[in-house]
């Protein structure tokens, strides 16, 4: 068993808050574990008695009939015997008609407690919640995180970081026996599910500058762009005319369906968001290596993007931090200069300016990376987070040096 503590607490954080508890995710990323294993258990452990739960597998044939939407909600008013406190569980639940208005309609049975999850194209897209009239609350399930596979998979941290970087997160993986299996399978998750969810969800008839889109965002994660510079890629390079409205419409449906997310950069000193360009990272890094078929794989742009998917699991708004510094040049006048901090991380009153390195093993390699943190004049933590198994440190210029293993498996340690 995965212990997915952090989504179950989200979900027991939500217990009987009067709305309906929507798990959204892409396939095989364990919605229905998470509900029927998970969360079920802890019910039972906690005193609420098998009877006081209603769960139900819509996809299974078994209970077909429960898809007609009358032939449900009678089922569920049957269960309903007394007034203690009854949890529903639905898996699937796009399989039934008008599922939106069923569930509103349960939410008028003041002892049930409504959850439910799905994996139709409006479940895999960031806009569900709007189909329930402002009553839904969403629990957006991520691929594992590094310290979910590392805790899992019973591997050393270097073999668990390896296997991590290459093939990603996403559960079903552990019960692939080969490379080529797992290969396989990210492969048909990419194409299968979030590649044909994407267009037919949104209708798109040019399929082409989708994938040669999605090509170039995979191989430059972490690196700045913006439409119109992915627009001249095409025109110069493919020999397409692409508009830039185009291409920041196929960028957009590709965040709303969670395959990709975008950090948008902030300017330190002027405390204001700078309309472009703009950074992309794939939800899941595993995802982004099948679509290159594995051929990039430079290690400093993987670690930026696990690091980046780390920070968001833990509920921090992570943007790419600009800081403009005056300095001297070679004829003695002051020229305007920026400087790009990784990660700018706030989660109420907390914020983190954050560097990620593969080494700061020279002098002149640990000035580099932290120059721009050394410009910033505020006294929120400045890290430095290089890969390695190394001791904690703090230099005497107040940044915090911290090894990529103590970082991905301590959600506080950079915080003491």
């Amino acid at each position: 068993m995965i212990a997915r503590n952090k989504y179950l607490q989200e979900l027991i954080d939500r217990m009987d808050n009067g709305m309906i508890k929507v798990i959204t995710g892409i396939k095989s990323r364990g919605k229905s574990y998470l509900l029927f294993e998970i969360f079920y258990n802890y019910l039972i452990e906690n005193g609420i008695d098998k009877s006081h739960i209603i769960s139900l597998q819509l996809d299974d044939r078994v209970n077909i009939k429960y898809r007609d939407p009358d032939c449900l909600c009678e089922y569920v008013h049957s269960k309903i015997v007394d007034n203690s406190k009854y949890f529903i569980l639905l898996d699937e639940v796009q399989f039934v008609k008008d599922f939106e208005d069923v569930l509103n309609s349960f939410l008028h049975i003041k002892n049930l407690d409504v959850y439910v999850t799905g994996s139709n194209a409006k479940f895999l897209s960031s806009d569900i919640i709007t189909e329930f009239r402002g009553r839904g609350d969403q629990i957006h399930l991520s691929p594992l995180s590094f310290k979910e596979f590392y805790d899992y998979s019973n591997l050393d941290f270097d073999d668990a970081w390896n296997e991590y970087s290459m093939f990603g997160g996403m559960p079903y993986l552990f019960m692939c026996k080969t490379d080529e299996q797992k290969i396989n399978y990210l492969s048909n998750l990419f194409t299968e599910t979030y590649l044909k969810d994407i267009v037919n969800r949104n209708g798109i008839k040019n399929t082409d500058v989708l994938e040669d889109l999605l090509n170039f965002i995979s191989s430059s994660v972490g690196s700045l762009t913006n439409p119109n510079k992915l627009s001249n890629y095409f025109k110069s390079l493919k020999n397409l005319p692409v508009a830039p409205n185009t291409i920041k419409q196929y960028l957009d449906y590709c965040i709303d369906s969670f395959l990709i997310q975008k950090a948008f950069r902030y300017d330190v000193k002027g405390k204001n968001y700078l309309d472009t360009p703009l950074k992309y990272y794939f939800t899941d890094i595993g995802l982004r290596n099948v679509r290159l078929g594995f051929r990039q794989q430079e290690e400093s742009h993987i670690m930026e993007n696990i690091i980046y998917n780390e920070l968001v699991m833990r509920g921090y708004k992570v943007d790419v931090g600009v800081v403009t510094v005056s300095e001297k040049n070679q004829n003695n006048n002051y020229v305007k200069k920026t400087l790009e901090v990784d990660f700018v991380c706030n989660l109420g009153y907390e914020r983190y300016y954050i560097q990620s390195a593969l080494n700061i093993d020279s002098i002149e390699k640990k000035e580099q990376e932290e120059r721009s943190l050394l410009n910033i004049d505020d006294s929120f933590r400045k890290v430095i987070i290089v890969k390695g198994n190394i001791k904690k440190w703090m230099d005497e210029k107040g940044i915090l040096i911290l090894g990529l293993k103590e970082f991905l498996t301590d959600p506080g340690s950079i915080k003491s």
